[in-house]
């Protein structure tokens, strides 16, 4: 068993780190040790003031991660942009000057391209649909064809005298049900 000791703090630390050992652990020692374990874990200096949470320091520290990454990337595309506009000309010319044909050689390292899937075009497909599924199929197109043909004849151009010229249907109310239940069934 651990013997105790004494530490001298001012009353109001006290007052308020008894209230605060209350809340959080079954006696004072456990108190202070989680303290000291929470600061230790995660790597917080109590004396530098960080955000008004640990939440706002993480997203802090997250955002300097991303910054970084940017950053990187950035030089690792400037390297690549010198590589390949001022290197490898470069190479070419001293290759052609000592007599080695750069042509013919094959580089040292190629850099990947990503390739996009391009669909291959479609091939004309041949299908078989009964015969009796396919006249079905015709008389259908028909009627729609002699519906649509009826309601664009009852379409009239109007010409206010005010504003832009417009178009009037002239339909009963059952006929314009009737089409949109056709519409339905049929689709």
């Amino acid at each position: 068993m651990d013997g105790f000791k004494s530490i001298r703090f001012k009353e109001s630390t006290v007052k308020r780190f008894r209230a605060f050992s209350k809340k959080m652990a079954k006696s004072y020692s456990e108190c202070l040790e989680s303290i000291m374990d929470f600061f230790e874990w995660h790597g917080l200096d109590p004396n530098n003031k960080f955000g008004k949470s640990i939440i706002q320091e993480i997203l802090k520290n997250r955002q300097r991660t991303e910054t970084s990454i940017k950053r990187n990337e950035a030089t690792i595309a400037i390297i690549r942009d010198i590589e390949i506009n001022q290197t490898k000309p470069n190479n070419a010319m001293l290759l052609a000057l000592f007599g080695e044909d750069a042509k013919t050689k094959k580089p040292i390292r190629k850099e990947r391209k990503q390739l996009e899937k391009k669909p291959k075009p479609d091939t004309e497909i041949e299908v078989t649909v009964p015969k009796i599924r396919y006249e079905r199929l015709v008389e259908k197109l028909e009627k729609i064809r002699q519906d649509y043909s009826n309601v664009l004849n009852r379409v009239e151009l109007v010409k206010g005298s005010f504003g832009k010229p417009f178009f009037k249907l002239e339909l009963t109310p059952a006929e314009l049900e009737r089409f949109k239940r056709t519409l339905k069934n049929n689709s």
